[in-house]
């Protein structure tokens, strides 16, 4: 399928969901703690594992940037489906509870791969659909958060594949089936030629050259700024920040999400086993559902809102919620509304971020650009987990969640201050 042809545009989307969907295997990684904790890990080396997949993934994505106008995007998300496979399977040959191994093997090897193909979807989209680039980004990533949901209950209760055939043989199938349907999913991750548009589709100029509306921060027609020339500006900065405090946010909460609340639960007067199940549904039923939904919600509603207004109003709301978690983790009905929301904000970056990105500083050069601004993703991949890992050892789980609601109120301040920039 050479990158000139034109192919039917709704195939990009599945392709792009059957990437994202084995990617979003990461947020899958609580449904592991459990029995690593029972291996005689303790939480804060749950949390590492994941903070290295995070800061290996973020890091990977820079790289992978700029190897996309080389390699192309099929290749480039076809490798990454094998090494994303290849670092499951050597967890589980090694046991499944070594700890070097997991580093190794999830966290470098896994965050690798999940680099490599991470941007193709959201690059290949955003070419395909200039005229909606909020909802196809927030298509394109959905699978991202959809999947989590899949491969826990696969583990755990649809499939019991942890009880039935053990963590080591768990993350054997997992890395199997990740390679086969990443590299499915990359047959339909091509370019449209060069100068192609939809029917109908008009670029927007603003008019007498004036820049456009700060809320969608959308560039003079035409200007695309390499990535030092984006690095050069104030705005850069400001996402960067603003991302970088949501993602440890959510992704500390994501870490934390059956852990903290099977605490909460057991000393409201739950049993252990009610705890558990009541957790477990919380992070894999309602967090990743809504996770999933907030992709597809946040990316079309800031094709109306505009990004910097829609990044605003996730990140202030957030903060609240955070604040207001921890009076919510040991009630059922307020865990499952908390996780909820949480998650659908969370999504929201997703969805939002690469947006603003080409908004800003140019579509055609989002596949280079946005991996910048992701590297904001694994400075919280870093700081989040580890933050809750530690905090939670020391038996204060409310107060990561705390600092982490405030993180949110000063993202919002960042966002706030974002213009146009000149050139």
């Amino acid at each position: 399928m050479p990158d000139s042809k034109i192919i039917d545009r709704r195939l990009v989307v599945l392709g792009a969901i059957l990437i994202q969907l084995c990617l979003g295997a990461i947020y899958a990684w609580s449904v592991f703690t459990p029995a690593l904790k029972t291996a005689g890990w303790s939480k804060l080396d749950t949390q590492l594992v994941f903070s290295v997949g995070l800061a290996v993934f973020a890091l990977v994505m820079v790289w992978a940037g700029r190897k996309m106008p080389i390699w192309g995007p099929r290749k480039l998300a076809l490798r990454g489906g094998l090494i994303l496979g290849a670092g499951y399977i050597l967890a589980g040959l090694a046991g499944g509870t070594h700890f070097w191994a997991l580093v190794l093997g999830i966290g470098v090897i896994g965050g690798a791969g999940i680099g490599l193909a991470y941007v193709v979807p959201i690059a290949v989209g955003m070419r395909w659909f200039p005229d909606k680039k909020g909802l196809i980004t927030g298509l394109a990533v959905a699978g991202f958060g959809f999947g989590a949901m899949g491969w826990v209950k696969i583990a755990d209760s649809w499939g019991q594949l942890i009880a039935r055939i053990g963590l080591a043989n768990t993350f054997i199938v997992y890395g199997v089936a990740f390679a086969l349907l990443v590299v499915l999913g990359s047959l339909w991750m091509v370019f449209p030629p060069g100068g192609w548009t939809p029917a109908g589709f008009q670029a927007p100029k603003p008019a007498g050259g004036a820049p456009a509306p700060a809320a969608t921060a959308a560039p003079p027609a035409g200007r695309d700024f390499t990535p030092a020339e984006m690095l050069a500006t104030v705005q850069f900065y400001l996402i960067f920040a603003t991302f970088a405090v949501c993602a440890a946010a959510g992704l500390m909460a994501i870490g934390l999400m059956k852990l903290y609340p099977m605490e909460a639960l057991q000393k409201a007067g739950y049993s252990a086993a009610e705890a558990s199940a009541i957790a477990g549904t919380a992070m894999a039923v309602c967090f990743s559902l809504a996770n999933g939904i907030g992709r597809i919600a946040w990316g079309s509603l800031s094709d109306k809102l505009g990004r910097r207004r829609s990044i605003l109003i996730m990140a202030a709301s957030q903060g609240v919620l955070f604040l207001a978690f921890t009076g919510m983790a040991g009630n059922e009905w307020l865990l499952y509304l908390g996780a909820i929301l949480i998650g659908f904000n969370f999504g929201g970056n997703f969805a939002l971020f690469p947006t603003i990105t080409a908004d800003t500083f140019g579509a055609t050069s989002v596949g280079q650009n946005y991996p910048y601004i992701f590297l904001s993703y694994g400075v919280g991949g870093i700081l989040g987990p580890i933050l809750g890992g530690l905090l939670g050892d020391m038996g204060n789980f409310p107060l990561a969640f705390t600092v982490c609601g405030f993180a949110c109120f000063a993202g919002a301040l960042c966002t706030a201050l974002i213009r146009p920039p000149k050139g």
